[in-house]
Parts: C-alpha cells; sequence; structure tokens
C-alpha cells in the first residue's frame, strides 16, 4: 500500500467511469491508494470498483454524482464525510463537449459544461483543499486539455475557453499550496482513445482528419498525469507533437494561430 506513516490517503476522482479517468482509478489503485469514484453512471462505476479493489486490495466508494447539478459539489462532500471518509487527493475529470456552435447549442447544454467544467472544480476543490493542507499532504490534478493553450475554435465554443481556466486557476493554486505539502497539476492532453468523441458525436470525423500518431493511449496519460502532480508539476502536456502545437499557439501572432484552428474546426466540419 502506498502509505505515509499510518496513514491511508484516498482520492477522489470524478467521472471516473471511463477514459481518463478510469485509467487515473487504476494507476492510482496500483501504487495503492484508496478512491472514491464519482459519476452519472452506477453499472460501470460500481464494476470498476470491483476490479480495482480485486486487483490491489484497495477500498474503491462509489458515489453516483452529477455533476451539472449546482448543489452537486456540496452534496458530494457531504456524502463523503457521512461515510467517515476524508478526502487526501482530488482529480477534476470529468467533463464533455458540445460541437454544434455556439448558436445552436442549447443554453443549457452550456450551462451543464460550464457547471461541470469549470464551478465544480472550483468548488470542489475549495472543499477539500483546507484538510489537504491542515494534514499536510494532499494532490490536486485537474484534466484540462491541449485546447486551453490553444486560441479558442470554432464549433466546440467554450471548451478551450473552460480548459484554459483550468490551467490558469491550476497555477494558481500551484503557487499558494507551496510549502503545504499539497500538490497540484494541470493535465494537458491532446487526442486520446477513449469515449469522449462517440458521445460528442465527432468520432468519424477526428478519426479521418487526424494520423494514428497523433492519438494516445488513456493509460499513457493517466500514468504522466500522476507521475507530475507527484512531483509537483504546475502542468504537464502528454506527448512530443502536442507540446510542439502548444508552443506553437503560444508563438505564432493571433491572425496566423486563428487560421491554424480555424482549419482545424473546417476539418471537423464545425465551421
Amino acid at each position: 500500500m502506498a502509505v505515509l506513516g499510518d496513514a491511508r490517503r484516498t482520492i477522489l476522482i470524478t467521472g471516473a467511469s471511463a477514459g481518463i479517468g478510469a485509467a487515473l482509478a487504476r494507476v492510482c489503485a496500483a501504487r495503492g491508494h484508496d478512491l472514491i469514484l464519482t459519476a452519472r453512471r452506477e453499472g460501470p462505476l460500481q464494476a470498476l470498483a470491483e476490479e480495482l479493489a480485486a486487483a490491489h486490495g484497495v477500498a474503491a466508494t462509489v458515489i453516483v454524482a452529477d455533476l451539472a447539478e449546482p448543489e452537486a459539489p456540496v452534496r458530494l462532500a457531504e456524502a463523503i464525510a457521512a461515510r467517515g471518509l476524508s478526502v487526501d487527493g482530488l482529480i477534476n475529470n470529468a467533463g464533455f463537449s458540445r460541437t454544434t456552435g455556439f448558436l445552436t447549442t442549447d443554453p443549457a447544454d452550456h450551462a451543464a459544461m460550464i457547471r461541470v467544467m469549470l464551478s465544480a472544480p472550483v468548488e470542489l476543490s475549495r472543499l477539500v483543499l483546507p484538510g489537504m493542507v491542515a494534514r499536510g499532504w494532499g494532490r490536486v490534478l485537474n484534466v484540462a486539455s491541449l485546447a486551453g493553450q490553444m486560441p479558442a475554435t470554432g464549433g466546440d465554443t467554450l471548451y478551450g475557453p473552460i480548459k484554459s481556466f483550468l490551467i490558469k486557476a491550476s497555477q494558481g493554486l500551484w503557487l499558494e499550496t507551496q510549502g503545504t505539502g499539497v500538490h497540484v497539476t494541470a493535465l494537458c492532453p491532446g487526442y486520446t482513445y477513449t469515449e469522449f468523441h462517440d458521445v460528442n458525436g465527432s468520432r468519424d470525423q477526428v478519426s479521418a482528419a487526424y494520423p494514428k500518431w497523433m492519438w494516445m493511449d488513456a493509460d499513457r496519460v493517466a500514468r504522466i498525469g500522476w507521475d507530475a502532480v507527484e512531483a509537483n508539476r504546475p502542468r504537464v502536456t502528454p506527448g512530443f507533437a502536442n507540446n510542439v502545437l502548444a508552443a506553437l499557439g503560444g508563438l505564432l501572432p493571433d491572425a496566423l494561430a486563428l487560421k491554424m484552428v480555424g482549419g482545424h474546426a473546417k476539418r471537423l466540419d464545425r465551421l
């Protein structure tokens, strides 16, 4: 077991039912951490909890929650406390996108995106960080995106800006928690093999538009992300190609950068 003294570490993972969230759960369990797994779908969460408990002997608690509901973060924290658990690590992974364009997307869907990927990570961090600081140990891993390091694109208009916020908020928390034993990292993956693009309906477009060498598997992304938060790196972007793209996004003049991401949106039939 991964212990410090006699303490067992417990990691809360949002969006843990599939993709990078499930991969991060496997990484944490393999390193001996107990888990609190949350998402909207109970079946996949329960199956994952049973898998990890059997494989690694860790405790894996399932709490179903929909972070698009305004009171969900507080209710989740209350449910954790009611089980007598403390959160030593927080992985804010839950997320989704809408690729139908700003003017044709239901405003309720955009509001849900903001709550799940922006408001909920902020609220959950505020709820659990005081305990981490008091205990002198904590890990916060915010799953952002390469999109957060690039100019915003059309079609999925709010996704990149939300992820940019998450990166900046992570950097601010990293500065504020120096010397406390709490580590904070923003994980910024590029294209990753998960169900993400199936859910938003863009699987065929992204598979046709981008070669296999641009894609990474979720297990590798998860290992890179957890290693980075253990090392207390404020930000990590997995993959050489993704780091090149992130650098270009920061160095190119706005007009050229927007032309580049506009071409990306057109290849995906979003403009």
